[in-house]
Order: C-alpha cells, then sequence, then structure tokens
C-alpha cells in the first residue's frame, strides 16, 4: 500500500504550477491584486457553476467593462453599483448581493482604519477565525457559506481549505488509496484533518485545495484550454 505522502507527490507532479500559484494567492496578488475582482470571483464560484468555463470568463468580463474602464476603482465604487446594470455580466442577484455586502463591510474596515482596499481586506482575514466563522462579520453575511467564507480567507493571505465537495472527493481518493479513512464530522473538522495531512506530507493546505480542484476531471477541460495560462492571469 503506497504511503499518503507518496501518492500526494504523485498528484502534485500532475500540476507543478500550484505551488507558485498558491504564493501568489497567499500573497493577496489574484487577479493583479485587485480585491474587487476577488471579491466578485468569490460570488460568483459561490453558486457551484464550473470555475475555469463559466466563472474566470464572467470575471474576466466584469473586469473590462467596469475595472479596465475605471468606473469601479474600489470597494466603494461596487457597493455603489446599480444591481440591474452589472446583471447585464451576470444573471444571479444573490451573487451580487453578496459581493456588494463584502465589499461595504470591507470599505468600512478600510475606512476605519485608513487602509487600501487589500490591506482592509488581509486585516479583515487575519482577525477571522475559522471556529466561530458564523459570527464573523462575512461569515454572518447573507449567502456566505463556509466555502465562500475559507476561499476569501485564502485569496486575503490565510494558508487553509475550502471544504467544497471536489477537495472532499478527491482526498477521500487519495485517503483510500494510501489505506487510510478520512473521518470528520463537520466541515470545520474536514479543514482541520485537511491541515493535518498538510504537516505529515510537506505540503501547504491551500496547495493541497488547489490540487484536489486542478486534477478533478473538470479541470481536463481547463488543460485543454491551457489551464497554465490562465492561472497566470488570474
Amino acid at each position: 500500500m503506497a504511503e499518503l505522502k507518496e501518492i500526494i507527490d504523485r498528484y502534485m507532479k500532475k500540476v507543478p504550477e500550484v505551488r507558485k500559484y498558491c504564493d501568489r494567492c497567499l500573497g493577496t496578488r489574484r487577479w493583479d491584486g485587485n480585491v474587487v475582482l476577488m471579491i466578485v470571483d468569490a460570488a460568483f464560484t459561490s453558486i457551484g457553476l464550473n470555475y475555469f468555463k463559466t466563472v474566470v470568463p464572467k470575471v474576466e468580463e466584469f473586469k473590462r467593462k467596469f475595472i479596465d474602464t475605471r468606473r469601479i476603482t474600489s470597494l466603494k465604487d461596487l457597493t455603489s453599483m446599480d444591481i440591474e446594470e452589472l446583471r447585464n455580466i451576470w444573471k444571479n442577484r444573490r451573487s451580487w448581493e453578496i459581493a456588494k455586502n463584502i465589499a461595504s463591510i470591507l470599505d468600512k474596515i478600510k475606512e476605519q482604519n485608513n487602509l487600501t482596499d487589500k490591506d482592509a481586506f488581509v486585516l479583515w482575514a487575519k482577525n477571522s477565525k475559522l471556529e466561530s466563522w458564523k459570527e464573523d462579520i462575512i461569515g454572518k453575511t447573507k449567502g456566505v457559506g463556509i466555502n465562500t467564507y475559507q476561499y476569501l480567507r485564502m485569496m486575503a493571505g490565510i494558508d487553509t481549505v475550502m471544504p467544497d465537495k471536489i477537495v472532499k472527493r478527491v482526498l477521500k481518493e487519495i485517503s483510500s488509496e494510501a489505506g487510510e479513512e478520512l473521518l470528520f464530522e463537520d466541515d470545520i473538522a474536514f479543514i482541520k484533518e485537511v491541515h493535518k495531512i498538510a504537516e505529515k506530507t510537506g505540503y501547504r493546505p491551500i496547495e493541497i485545495c488547489w490540487m484536489t480542484w486542478l486534477v478533478h476531471s473538470e479541470s481536463s477541460l481547463s488543460r485543454e484550454k491551457g489551464y497554465s495560462e490562465i492561472l497566470t492571469k488570474i
């Protein structure tokens, strides 16, 4: 029976870009460090559509129409945008309500502490706690579940993992191959188990998280389109 580390090493070799990409994520440099785009990404991702095929192209369209034209240059600008106009890019109203609410919360942190958008995002993440995520100012926002909460924390510099179905499925398969059983009672317990796996195998939790997404079957589409090139843009 192969050791857990040997199996994860094999998976990691399939996605050699993951470490560099995760460095950028933890440095809050995704989407060229634009916090508005990171929030929009998280809000779109929250409804569970294919990330590379659906979410990324729509975030890029939003970027072209609102960021590149400088109609939106800050968190405050996003909070004041009319949802109906935004829905010309992405129809789901719930996603925009989530994005605008998160932007409003971070903008208040920004103003209260005289920070940049990015520094406000990072400050929020540093003060956030997994165990009390439901009481967090963003965690308790309508429409924000634990996956969106964790995703935002990761983009703001916290080395952790999302407990979504793909991550769980791939890690269960890996654990089973190693002759181990991945046991957890809830999402928080799962996240803690992944942190233990990371410690055992010498990888960061965020690397394990992104590895599972990239090696999952849905990423075959992104490979055909050159997912390495996509990752350098986001």
